[in-house]
């Protein structure tokens, strides 16, 4: 019995001898394989009936660190999600030009200051005129571009996001394959289980690039995955992602509004709460980056275009000073919408072409008009125009168009008119803008005041941007900001389309901001055509309205005594995508001496006003435009701020850089912090080649003791048989 279990120990060692060296041979031969984690296994002892009849083999095992896989999984997670970001962040900053450098939009802007201030020394240099205009254009052309590839990078990061959702989805159906298989294997006993388990690694590692991920194993070998704030992807069942791209961006476009879809799973939005991967990163630059970049611009062309348009309404072009005025500012109802110049006077001045006054009123001193229609203000300034003495004036004309603008045409290319506005109606008074008051919809007081009557009415602009006034911005507030209301307040919405007065709603003394976008949306009446929503903006919230029909639209408030509610709000004509479209006005650009460069000026000899081309107190005062600062709203990564245009240019183009060079500096930290834990990894759980042939000879020649033990032991029994 001794020599049988002598036979039986040698044979025992050397098949196990043999299936290490065969597991020493897979090493040897995957040493190179990424992913694929050093196998060993243990030598058990065998006893059979008392008698101890050898070894045998146990599993085979992976030599493998979870705890270092869980690390390399976050890691990799944050790796990928600053990767994305940078790549677009640098996109970002080859638009926007270097700080120091002269292709910067911040350049652009100072080229267009120091064009205005050549201007102001000289407005009667043609070349001065068209310089100004040069420069004013290539500005505008800039911002226009910016803001195209600024939606256009939006875009692309949001088709980006359904292709990290389809690889996504495409991972979870290997890693569901391979549990199958492994729970499988494991039941039947086969050894191929641990290469199995490398595989399903390699996916989980994949996987981690994409999202944020956590994971934990079963007892029969599979394992469910997780996004770290709890949402399943995998669990027996892959559960999968869904996102539905945009066919193109604009400036409204975002996910906070719904005009863009969320990542869906098992129909749950968890868009707001993936942490990490590279799918974070891109709606990071989708929904944060890019559109406070475009909230920048959209601030920076809003400020440039009303503050040098206040002062460009104020003056006159000599001597090609124009016989028609043609307003930008849209109306819905110039029969109900009413106006009220509330201080100051507005002086109406017919020159002749010398620049000489034929005739000349004030529209509250004179013509008797301080308040009253839209409608009934043109046609006492048309009533003027027709019986003042000079030739052809009978056919002048002032009237709102089809699109509720105004046009004032004296129909004689050889009679101009300008605009003055003075502190009183008397000839020759200070100019100063007159303040109007402006009822929306023709009940219950006035919603709105404005400086100025030609820049209320837009009949001189410089700059000019498309679009009606069809979207209203809050200021910046918290979500659950109290608005201040002692008794409820009604708001009231008119647009072009349905009328004035079409809807209201009702807010209640604690209302919170989110509460009002609700009663918007549910209201069956206004969600046909107006949307609204809580749009983030640095540590707040912007409360957006839209008439997503895109035409004119105006809030007002019903109630009596009004409560302010709309004031407490903060609420005006939006600015977002101003910079998209902003354009020198066409005329100008076809005619650059119809830029203003004076006032008329009132002579105390002749007690008349005439034009002098000569004048520069306008071209002045936009030239000081550039070197007064500014108030410019909260932009999420920039505040509420006073500063020039230049300075704030300057600030956003410094920002990204900035982002940029943090990004890539974080990035490149990240990847050596993942690299490193991938090393460390590689030094657990890969495979050493010394170690490997120092093992392969110690089996070598436990095969060859085993089977010299075999001979010796056969050789034996041979000899007890022949002597039997």
């Amino acid at each position: 019995m001794a020599l049988l279990s002598s036979i039986q120990t040698s044979l025992n060692g050397m098949k196990v001898a043999q299936n290490q060296l065969d597991i020493i041979g897979r090493n040897v031969a995957n040493v190179d394989t990424e992913g694929y984690t050093r196998k060993t296994a243990q030598q058990n002892n065998v006893v059979m009936a008392g008698y101890h009849m050898g070894v045998q083999l146990a599993d085979v095992k992976r030599n493998i660190n979870t705890g270092l896989l869980r690390s390399y999984l976050s890691s990799n997670s944050l790796t990928t999600n600053i990767s994305a970001q940078n790549e677009y962040l640098s996109k970002t900053e080859v638009l926007l030009g270097t700080p120091e450098g002269n292709n910067s939009i911040a350049a652009n802007v100072a080229d267009l200051q120091t064009d205005f201030d050549t201007f102001a020394v000289d407005v009667t240099s043609a070349a001065g005129r068209y310089s100004l205009l040069n420069s004013a254009q290539s500005l505008t052309s800039r911002l226009n571009s910016i803001s195209t590839e600024i939606q256009k990078l939006r875009g692309d990061a949001d088709i980006q996001i359904k292709d990290v959702v389809g690889k996504i989805n495409s991972t979870l159906d290997t890693l569901a394959e391979l549990n199958d298989s492994i729970v499988k294997y494991s039941v039947l006993g086969y050894e191929g289980v641990p290469d199995l388990e490398d595989q399903r690694d390699a996916a989980l590692r994949e996987l981690s690039g994409y999202i944020d991920i956590s994971y934990f194993k079963r007892e029969n070998g599979e394992i469910v995955i997780q996004t770290k704030s709890g949402t399943t992807l995998l669990d027996r069942d892959p559960h999968k992602l869904s996102h539905s791209a945009i066919a193109q961006a604009n400036a409204t476009t975002s996910y906070a509004a719904g005009s863009i879809a969320g990542i869906y799973v098992d129909g749950k939005d968890i868009t707001n709460t993936i942490r990490d991967g590279e799918i974070k990163g891109l709606i990071q630059i989708r929904d944060v980056t890019l559109p406070s970049l475009q909230g920048q611009l959209d601030e920076l062309a809003s400020v440039l275009k009303d503050s040098i348009n206040q002062v460009h309404n104020q003056g006159t072009a000599y001597p090609n000073t124009p016989s028609e005025l043609s307003g930008t500012r849209a109306f819905l109802n110039p029969n109900i919408q009413s106006i009220k110049i509330e201080e100051g006077d507005v002086r109406f001045v017919i020159f002749d072409k010398n620049g000489e006054q034929v005739s000349t009123t004030t529209l509250k001193g004179d013509i008797g008009f301080s308040e009253g229609t839209l409608n009934e203000m043109a046609t006492e300034l048309q009533n003027w125009l027709r019986s003042v003495d000079a030739p052809n004036m009978s056919e002048a004309t002032v009237a709102f168009d089809d699109k509720g603008k105004i046009n004032i045409n004296t129909q004689n290319s050889n009679y101009s008119i300008g605009i003055i506005d003075g502190v009183n109606s008397n000839a020759g008074a200070i100019q100063q803008d007159a303040k109007i008051s402006f009822d929306a919809d023709g009940t219950n007081g006035y919603d709105r005041e404005f400086e100025g009557f030609s820049s209320f009415f837009g009949l001189n602009d410089f700059f000019v941007s498309d679009g009606n006034e069809y979207i209203y911005d809050s200021k910046v507030l918290a979500l659950n900001a109290n608005l201040g209301l002692r008794t409820n307040a009604t708001i009231s919405f008119s647009d072009s389309e349905r009328g004035i007065d079409f809807a209201q709603i009702e807010i209640s003394t604690n209302d919170s901001l989110r509460d009002i976008v609700n009663k918007i949306n549910s209201d069956e009446v206004l969600n046909q055509n107006i949307r609204a929503s809580l749009v983030p903006n640095g540590n707040g919230y912007v409360l957006r309205i839209e008439d997503t029909m895109g035409v004119q639209l105006e809030l007002t408030e019903l109630t009596t005594p009004p409560t302010g509610v709309l004031n407490t709000l903060g609420m005006q004509p939006s600015n977002v995508g101003v910079s998209t479209t902003l354009a020198v006005r066409e005329d100008i650009t076809v005619s650059p001496e119809r830029i203003a460069n004076g006032s008329p000026i009132f002579n105390t000899n002749t007690g008349r006003y005439e034009l002098n081309q000569a004048a520069n107190d306008i071209a002045n005062a936009m030239a000081k435009v550039f070197s007064k600062a500014q108030n410019f709203a909260q932009s999420v990564t920039i505040g509420q701020t006073e500063t020039t245009l230049a300075n704030y240019a300057s600030t956003f183009v410094g920002n990204i850089a900035t982002a940029t060079a943090n990004s890539l500096s974080e990035l490149e930290y990240q990847q050596s912090l993942t690299n490193s834990i991938s090393l460390k990894e590689a030094e657990v759980s890969g495979v050493d080649l010394d170690e490997e042939l120092a093992q392969m000879v110690i089996y070598q020649q436990t095969y060859a003791a085993c089977a010299q033990a075999f001979t010796a032991s056969k050789e034996i029994l041979d000899m007890l048989l022949d002597i039997v």
